[in-house]
C-alpha cells in the first residue's frame, strides 16, 4: 500500500499544500541565517553597531538623556527599547547596555552608568530597577546630525515608530570599540584601537586615497602622541602585544590574524635580596578572580614549580603579586613558564567580517574599513548640507514675505480685520506663496515690533551667504573632503593621547627569546633521582641521590647494568647497538617502587638492537663514538639530542659491526685497546668531529674488534685500574712505545693491564 503525500482531510483539504522537506529546510534555515547575519551578530561598518546597542542610543536620545543632563533608571531605558524598538529579552538588552558602560569591556563606553555595573572579576551588574545610565559624549558623536536628515529610517516592528537604520557615525567606532559575535556560518571579531591614531590614519587616507595598509600603520614600539597612526589594538585594559610586526601588517592587510596579548607586569624589590612580581594589567576580556583560580589551581597540581604563592591585593586598580619559589629564580623565566600555562597570554583573534554598506557581509582590511568610514561621513555631511539649503530656502522665503507685510503693514491689518477670507486676497495684491500667506497670518502681534526692515534684510543677507557656502559644497568634492577632514580632526583632537581616555593603555614589545628546553625544565620541580637500567633493559628512577647499588633488586635473570645520578629536570640520552641516539626526560621515568618499565615501552626500539650505555645529558659536553670495528668519531652532545619516540640517528655502523663505546671526550689524547690486547695512544685532534656518520678507523685488526677506549690528557697520564681497584698511571716518556698515528695497529698492553682489557 502506497502512503499518501496528503495526509488524510479533516474537512477543510483546501488549505493543505504538500511541500519538499528539503526545499522547505533550506528555504527557512537561510532565511535564520540571513537574520542573525543581519540583525544581531554582525556590525555595520558605518557606525560599529548591532542593531541592539543602535536602538539603545537611539532611545536613550528620545529620552533626552544627554552627557550634560541627569540619569535616567535603566529599567525605564530598557522598556523604552524593548516596547517600541526591539521585540527581545529585557535581560539581553540590559546586559548589552551595561556591557557598553564598562570600561574594562569597552575602550570608549557609550553609556555613563552610575550604580553596580559589574567590574573585571567577572561579578554582574546589578538588577536594571536599581542602576541609571545616560550617554557620554562618544555616543553624541555618533549621534551627531541625526535629527538633519543624516540617514534613512525605517518603521519599527509594529509600525508605529520610526528607528534609524545606521547613525551619523562621527566617531570611528568599528575600530575604536571593536566587536565580537557570532552569526551562522560566519563570526566577527574586531580588537578595540585608539580612536586618535584611527582619525590619524583617516586623515592620511583623505589626503592619499591610493595609500596601502602599510602606510597607515606606524612601527613604532615606544612611540606616543598623536602624530601616530594605527600601532596595533588599544585594548582597555591594557597589556603588551608581542606580535612581530610582519603578522600585525598581514592580519591588518587581509583582515584575518590574531593578536598575542600580554599582562604587563614588574619586579618588586622586598630588601634583603628578596622580591616578588607585580601584575598590573591583565589582558582583555579575562576574568580576574578565574585567572588567580586558575592559577592556584596549577600551583596545586605542581605544575608551575618556579612560582610558591599568587595574591589579590587589588583595590580599585589592579594588583596580583605573585611569590618566586626561592630569590634565585630568574623573573623573566618565572613569567615565562606562567604565560604558557594561564591566561596572563591569551590570544586575541581578529577577523574583520562585518556589513558593508549595512547589506553584505565581507571580511575588509583596515584600509577598507576606513574607506567606508569616510565615505559614509561623506554621505552624511551631503544629506545634512541638502537638508539644511532646504531649511534656508524655506526660511528665505518666509523673510520675503516678512519683508512685504513690512512695507505694508497698514494694508496687510486692513485685509485681515475686513476680508473674510484674507488669504487669498494677500497672496493675488502682492503675489505672494502660500507660505509667505500663511507666515503673515501666524505671526503674532507682539512680533509686529520685531518686523523691521533692517533686522529682515540682515537675516536674508546671512541665510543668502550661507545658501551659497553650501551650494559651493555641494558642487565641489574638494570642499566636501576638507570638510570631513575638519570634522576628523574635531575628534582627533577631542580624544587626543593627551586626554585620560585617549591616552594609549596597550604597549607593545618583543616577546623574549626563550629556550624552549629551558622553559621546560624550568617547569619541572628539581627533585634528585638515580636512574637504573638492568642488563634486559628495564628502566626506573629512585628517588634521592643512592650511595649504594647494591641493595638494588631485579626479576629473576636480569641484573644491573649501569647507575647513575641525576635530577628530574636531566634529559637521559640512552645509545643503542645501531648507532641511534634515544631522549627521555628524567620527570617522565617510571618510579623505583617496582622493577621499572621496559625500555622498548618507551621508546620504538628495533628488536635486534640493545642498549649500550645511557648517560644523563649535559649540552655542553662532546662524546666519542666508537664502533666494534674500530670506527669512531667525535659528535657534539647537543647534536645527538631526539625529540620524537622514533631517535635520532647519529652512528652508522652495518652488521656484523654495531656501536659499542661512547666516552665523553676530556683531554687531549686518545687511548684505545683491541680485544688483541693491543694498545694504541694516538692525538685526539686526529678524529673529526661530526654530527652524523660512519667515522674514521681508530685502530687497526686482524681480527677482534674495540676492548675499549679513553681519552685522556697527555700531561697528567694515563690511568687504569686493575681488578683489586689500585689505580695505575703511565707518563708520556713510559707510553712512548705505544704512540703512535690514529689507524695503527699498537703493541701488546704493557705489563700489569687488566686482564679485562678495560681501562676501569
Amino acid at each position: 500500500m502506497s502512503k499518501a503525500l496528503v495526509p488524510p482531510g479533516g474537512g477543510d483539504d483546501d488549505r493543505i499544500e504538500p511541500v519538499d522537506l528539503k526545499a522547505a529546510l533550506e528555504e527557512r534555515y537561510l532565511a535564520y541565517a540571513l537574520s542573525t547575519i543581519m540583525h544581531r551578530a554582525l556590525p555595520d561598518v558605518r557606525d560599529g553597531l548591532k542593531p541592539v546597542h543602535r536602538r539603545i542610543m537611539h532611545a536613550m536620545r528620545l529620552l533626552r538623556l544627554n552627557p550634560d543632563q541627569g540619569f535616567a533608571k535603566c529599567a525605564r531605558i530598557v522598556g523604552e527599547v524593548m516596547g517600541k524598538f526591539h521585540p527581545h529579552g529585557d535581560q539581553s538588552i540590559y546586559d548589552a547596555m551595561v556591557r557598553l558602560a564598562q570600561w574594562f569591556s569597552v575602550r570608549y563606553p557609550l553609556v555613563d552608568g552610575q550604580g553596580n555595573f559589574g567590574n573585571i572579576d567577572g561579578d554582574n551588574a546589578a538588577a536594571m530597577r536599581y542602576t541609571e545610565a545616560r550617554m557620554t559624549e562618544v555616543a553624541t558623536e555618533l549621534l551627531s546630525g541625526i535629527t538633519e536628515d543624516a540617514v534613512d529610517f525605517r518603521l519599527t516592528y509594529n509600525e508605529e515608530d520610526e528607528e534609524p537604520v545606521v547613525l551619523p557615525g562621527a566617531f570611528p567606532n568599528l575600530l575604536a570599540n571593536g566587536s565580537s559575535g557570532i552569526a551562522v556560518g560566519m563570526a566577527t571579531s574586531i580588537p578595540p584601537h585608539n580612536a586618535a591614531e584611527l582619525c590619524k590614519a583617516a586623515l592620511h587616507l583623505i589626503d592619499h586615497p591610493d595609500a596601502t595598509v602599510e602606510d597607515l600603520l606606524t612601527q613604532h614600539p615606544h612611540a606616543d602622541g598623536d602624530e601616530n597612526m594605527v600601532r596595533g589594538p588599544d585594548f582597555p585594559t591594557g597589556g603588551i602585544v608581542v606580535d612581530d610586526w610582519s603578522s600585525i601588517v598581514e592580519a591588518y592587510r587581509s583582515g584575518r590574524g590574531s593578536f598575542r596579548l600580554r599582562a604587563r607586569w614588574h619586579q618588586e624589590d622586598q630588601g634583603r635580596g628578596t622580591w616578588v612580581v607585580v601584575v598590573t594589567e591583565i589582558p582583555y576580556a579575562v576574568q580576574k578572580s578565574r585567572l588567580i583560580e586558575k592559577t592556584a589551581e596549577l600551583l596545586i597540581a605542581r605544575r608551575l614549580p618556579l612560582l610558591d604563592d599568587i595574591r589579590d591585593e587589588s583595590a580599585e586598580d589592579i594588583r596580583i603579586v605573585l611569590v618566586p619559589k626561592s630569590r634565585t629564580v630568574d623573573p623573566a623565566l618565572l613569567m615565562e613558564s606562567i604565560f604558557r600555562l594561564t591566561d596572563l597570554e591569551t590570544r586575541f583573534p581578529l577577523n574583520m567580517n562585518v556589513l558593508s554598506r549595512g547589506k553584505v557581509p565581507m571580511v575588509m582590511s583596515l584600509k577598507d574599513v576606513l574607506a567606508e568610514w569616510l565615505a559614509h561621513r561623506r554621505e552624511v555631511l551631503l544629506r545634512r548640507s541638502r537638508h539644511r539649503l532646504a531649511e534656508i530656502e524655506r526660511r528665505l522665503e518666509v523673510l520675503g514675505g516678512y519683508l512685504i507685510a513690512y512695507l505694508n503693514i497698514d494694508e496687510v491689518i486692513r485685509i485681515i480685520r475686513e476680508e473674510d477670507e484674507p488669504k487669498p486676497v494677500m497672496m493675488a495684491r502682492w503675489d505672494l506663496t502660500d507660505l509667505q500667506a500663511e507666515s503673515i497670518l501666524n505671526m503674532r502681534l507682539r512680533a509686529l515690533r520685531k518686523l523691521e526692515e533692517f533686522e529682515i534684510r540682515k537675516e536674508f543677507d546671512a541665510l543668502s551667504a550661507e545658501k551659497a557656502g553650501i551650494e559651493a559644497l555641494l558642487s565641489s568634492e574638494a570642499k566636501q573632503w576638507k570638510t570631513i577632514r575638519w570634522e576628523v580632526e574635531k575628534v582627533r583632537d577631542k580624544f587626543s593621547t593627551a586626554t585620560e581616555l585617549g591616552r594609549r593603555r596597550t604597549g607593545f614589545d618583543v616577546a623574549p627569546e626563550r629556550d624552549l628546553g629551558e622553559i621546560h625544565q624550568a617547569m619541572i620541580e628539581k627533585e634528585p633521582v638515580t636512574v637504573v637500567l638492568s642488563e634486559k633493559g628495564w628502566l626506573r628512577a629512585m628517588k634521592g641521590h643512592l650511595a649504594d647499588f647494591s641493595t638494588l633488586t631485579f626479576k629473576e635473570g636480569d641484573a644491573l647494568k649501569l647507575a647513575f645520578h641525576a635530577q628530574t629536570t636531566d634529559k637521559i640520552l640512552l645509545l643503542t647497538t645501531g648507532g641511534k641516539f634515544y631522549t627521555l626526560g628524567a620527570d617522565k621515568l617510571p618510579g623505583g617502587r617496582g622493577h621499572g618499565e621496559p625500555i622498548r615501552i618507551m621508546v620504538d626500539m628495533e628488536n635486534d638492537q640493545a642498549i649500550v650505555t645511557a648517560f644523563a645529558h649535559d649540552p655542553a659536553r662532546k662524546l666519542l663514538l666508537a664502533s666494534h670495528g674500530g670506527n669512531g668519531f667525535v659528535v657534539p652532545e647537543a647534536e645527538v639530542v631526539a625529540n620524537t619516540r622514533k631517535g635520532r640517528q647519529v652512528m652508522n655502523v652495518k652488521t656484523p659491526d654495531e656501536a659499542t663505546h661512547c666516552v665523553p671526550v676530556a683531554g687531549d689524547h686518545v687511548a684505545i685497546i683491541g680485544a688483541n690486547r693491543k694498545l694504541l695512544v694516538f692525538p685526539l685532534a686526529e678524529i673529526p668531529e661530526m654530527t652524523r656518520g660512519k667515522g674514521v678507523r681508530l685502530q687497526r685488526y686482524k681480527d677482534g674488534g674495540v676492548a675499549d677506549i679513553k681519552t685522556f690528557a697527555m700531561e697528567a697520564g694515563l690511568t687504569w685500574q686493575d681488578s683489586s681497584g689500585r689505580t695505575f698511571a703511565r707518563s708520556r716518556e713510559e707510553l712512548a712505545e705505544w704512540l703512535g698515528n690514529r689507524a695503527g695497529a699498537g703493541r701488546l698492553a704493557p705489563k700489569g693491564f687488566p686482564r679485562t682489557g678495560k681501562f676501569g
